[in-house]
């Protein structure tokens, strides 16, 4: 799907709804860098007005030789000859004045039209990857954590994430995060036949943080009514727009939990260092082995991790019979961040817990943080490879329906 870059954020809003389903926006050409290092299948980079011409010949002469199957669309405010010269020199495919949203849809089709023709029509498919935040107890911090790892893993916009709150009766993930969305998964249920990018981008709330969110029902009396199959409909579906689709779900094995769990690639399960969830987590560890869920893929996050309770992660790690993946400590920080409707990693990226959220997420992602590159994208082919499990062909678990 097209990407859009502009450092103006209500501009970049509203060319996005001139997009196509599935359209992204970042708001630099550094970010634009990492971005297509993730996606390999990108066929149009849409310059906005206001990036400087000079960063966007930049860009686009940079793209010619490295990405020839990914077109350069330009808009100005005012398209003169000079402008449509200079970027036809660099390699610019289109040059489209900013206001005209049909000759920008038009431009975007001829992009696609040309990337078929060069690429085929599978082109490179996408797929990306399901990672489910779980905990068999209530009240460990487990959508917070899910909340923080989703905004790790889209590294200042550099991935397209989307973070589905599957806890159907008493989700908390749109509240979290301020939002308040019109729609939610609710509105697919009848849909199941007919998901596909539109509808789900439909029922989707856009958080600031380049982060779409697929919120919970807002009646606990739903849940019974949003069936497994919706949920692995709409998984798969997310699975060909996005790099990683973050779901929280309830504290329990029911059966759309467990229809995620099969879906689902990595699997993050938080404990708090209290014997009675180390309990429920040896359990819970136990079913996910006779399952065979997300073996060798599991991290352990302790929560509220603080010595002095007497639980050690030595100790823990000899309880639970895995490694600790990630130990976010007590702070009052978090929870004053989470109240205030801005996740610690937002309104303290240098916190010490949001530290450990991101190595998380580096662990997931098997990268570090995007790096910064030159606005020409002088090395801009990049394409990350995506690492899909061979076994995802035979589902790792499946329910009897």
């Amino acid at each position: 799907m097209p990407v859009i870059v502009d450092p103006e954020s209500e501009t970049l809003a509203r060319l996005l709804e001139v997009l196509p389903a599935g359209g992204h926006g970042v708001e630099d050409p550094e970010t634009l860098q990492a971005w297509l290092q993730n996606r390999p299948e990108e066929y149009a980079v849409v310059l906005g007005p206001h990036v400087a011409l000079e960063s966007a010949l930049a860009i686009s002469d940079g793209m010619r030789l490295t990405r020839p199957s990914t077109s350069v669309i330009l808009l100005r405010d005012e398209v003169d000859t000079q402008v449509m010269r200079e970027a036809m020199h660099a390699g610019t495919r289109d040059v489209v004045p900013a206001a005209d949203a049909p000759a920008i849809m038009s431009a975007i089709d001829r992009a696609y039209q040309l990337y078929v023709a060069l690429r085929g029509p599978g082109g490179v498919i996408h797929s990306g990857r399901i990672v489910t935040v779980f905990s068999p107890k209530g009240g460990v911090g487990k959508t917070t954590m899910a909340v923080n790892l989703a905004l790790a893993l889209t590294d200042k916009g550099a991935r397209k994430v989307c973070l589905v709150d599957l806890d159907l009766a008493f989700g908390d993930v749109a509240i979290t995060l301020q939002l308040f969305p019109s729609h939610s998964i609710e509105h697919a249920i009848g849909s199941e036949d007919s998901i596909d990018a539109p509808l789900l981008e439909s029922l989707m709330t856009r958080h600031p943080d380049s982060l779409m969110v697929l919120a919970a029902p807002s009646h606990p009396d739903v849940r019974d009514r949003v069936s497994p199959t919706l949920i692995s409909r709409v998984l798969r579906g997310l699975r060909e727009t996005f790099d990683f689709i973050v779901v929280d779900t309830a504290p329990a094995f029911d059966e759309q939990t467990l229809t995620a769990l099969d879906e689902t690639d990595e699997c993050v399960i938080v404990a708090t260092l209290d014997v009675p969830t180390l309990k429920n987590v040896k359990v819970a560890l136990e079913t996910l082995e006779m399952l065979n869920i997300a073996r060798d893929h599991r991290h352990l996050l302790l929560n509220r991790a603080d010595d002095a309770v007497g639980l050690g992660p030595e100790k823990v790690e000899a309880i639970l019979g895995m490694e600790v993946s990630a130990r976010v400590a007590t702070s009052m920080d978090i929870a004053a961040a989470t109240n205030s409707g801005k996740p610690i990693l937002s309104a303290n990226p240098a916190h010490e817990s949001s530290i450990t959220i991101r190595e998380l997420a580096e662990t997931l992602t098997g990268q570090p943080e995007a790096p910064v590159a030159p606005a020409g994208l002088s090395g801009g082919s990049g394409g990350m490879a995506v690492d899909d499990d061979d076994d995802r062909s035979g589902r790792r678990f499946r329910m009897r329906r």
